[in-house]
This record gives C-alpha cells, structure tokens and sequence, in this order.
C-alpha cells in the first residue's frame, strides 16, 4: 500500500504542547492530573525527549482544550473518500506504532477509523481511559488487550469492541507486526 508517511516530529510536538499550557497557565502537576499521565512523562514530552502514542497525545489535546491539530500538522481538506494512493500515514517519531487513517473527513463526524501497525515484541507501559468505545479486528499477528485488568488475547480474523472508559492498552507479543483495523470514538484526527 502506497502512502504519504507523515512522521510527526517530537520537538515540533513538544514546542506546541508547551506553548499551549503555558498561554492557558497550567503547571505540569495540573496536566499530569487532567491527563492521568505522570509529570515526569509531561516534562520529558515537553523536552523532546520522551516518545508517546496518539492516544496520550489525543488525552494531552482534550486537557488543553485544543484539537490534536492544532498540536499536529494534518491534512484537513474534506473527503469522503481515502484512495490507496493518497491514505495519510501518522506515526510519531521514535513510537513503534503508525496509523493509516482511514476515515472521511468532515464536520461533526463521530467515528474515527484507522490502520494500526505495531512492531514485533512491542508491550505498551501506559494504560489509558477516555470517553468512548473502541471495535478492533486483527487482521494479521496476535494482539494482547488489557482492559480494566484483564487480558484478552486475539489472532488474525477475531474482534473485541469494549468502552474506552475502562483502562486499557495494546500489545503485541508475537515476532511479527501486528496489524489491526480499528474503529473508535470519539475522533482523535
């Protein structure tokens, strides 16, 4: 599959991200509480020297009140359709995960869909927990889902649907990349 591979750098998110809790006057401490994410994780983020997933990112963004946009350069021009040719790869810098969006683009929409692919051997630290609900089909390796404690392993062709409200995080424990379509809400692009 054909892509522009969008790598997102660290300091440019870094830079944004600091700019935006300074203006609206919020301390790390105040962050890491609204976000469940440690101050020592905000203020590597902050320094450029700490990696994330989107999924903190996106809790970083809601804790801000700003859009994940406006902490990230994405293309934003409407469109229903998302050609093979033209699907937008988003992976930020140093992070063992990229996503293919696959969604429209459009006002109000609700659901977010997207391509996840991992790398081998790869286990997440942090759990997160946001509004929502999330549908995850493999599509190829083995995926291990922690959620709210339990984990739940799945293989090529199986599914698991849950609410985000619960802590959950995504590993992959296999030698192979990991690939998952994934529906969620609310939008995070």
């Amino acid at each position: 599959m054909k892509s522009n591979e969008g790598v997102i750098k660290i300091e440019q998110i870094s830079k944004e991200i600091r700019r935006y809790r300074r203006e609206k006057g919020i301390t790390l401490k105040e962050l890491s509480e609204r976000t469940e994410l440690s101050v020592s994780f905000l203020s590597q983020v902050e320094r450029g020297i700490s990696s994330m997933t989107i999924t903190s990112l996106k809790k970083i963004a809601d804790a801000l009140d700003v859009s994940m946009k406006d902490l990230i350069s994405v293309d934003e021009k409407p469109s229903f359709v998302k050609k093979k040719d033209n699907q937008m790869m988003l992976r930020i810098e140093k992070s063992f995960i990229r996503h293919i969006r696959l969604s429209g683009k459009f006002d109000n929409r609700k659901l977010e869909s997207f391509l996840l692919t991992m790398e081998p051997n790869f286990f997440e630290d942090e759990e997160v927990a946001h509004e929502g609900e999330e549908f995850h089909y493999v599509l190829n390796g083995t995926a291990l889902f922690s959620i709210n404690g339990e984990t739940y392993e799945l293989n090529e062709g199986e599914t698991i649907h849950y609410p985000s409200t619960l802590p959950h995080k995504l590993s992959n424990p296999a030698n192979i990349e990991l690939k998952i379509l994934s529906v969620i809400t609310p939008t995070i692009f």
